[in-house]
Formats: structure tokens, sequence, C-alpha cells
């Protein structure tokens, strides 16, 4: 039946699914932006501050 449809009105098939991929855009759009904020709070800790400050410290050292 949908092919059927597609072939007698295309361009109202074609306009139904327009805004897919926007919507598919703002969906990996939002996800991206919570992976951030997720990342954002896990490097914020103080385990992970600490850590990500003893390998910096350390490769300073080394290069000197």
């Amino acid at each position: 039946m949908k092919c059927i449809l597609r072939q007698r009105f295309p361009r109202a098939t074609a306009r139904l699914e327009s805004g897919m991929t926007t919507a598919e855009y703002a969906v990996g759009t939002m996800a991206a932006c919570a992976f951030a904020a997720v990342l954002l709070v896990v490097v914020k800790s103080g385990a992970v501050k600490s850590a990500l400050a003893s390998v910096i410290t350390a490769a300073l050292g080394a290069a000197s």
C-alpha cells in the first residue's frame, strides 16, 4: 500500500517525510549535549581532577 501511495502522490509523501532529518538531528544534538554534561560532571569530580593534575604534572616534569 505504501508503494502505491508514493507512486500516485510523490509530492505529498515527500512533504510528510521532510521533517524527519531535522528531528533526527535535534535528537542527536540533545544526546550529545547530555553526554557532554555528564562528562563535565565526571571531569569536575575530585578524583578525576587530581588524576588529571598528576598526569599533567608528570608530563610537564618529564618534558623539562
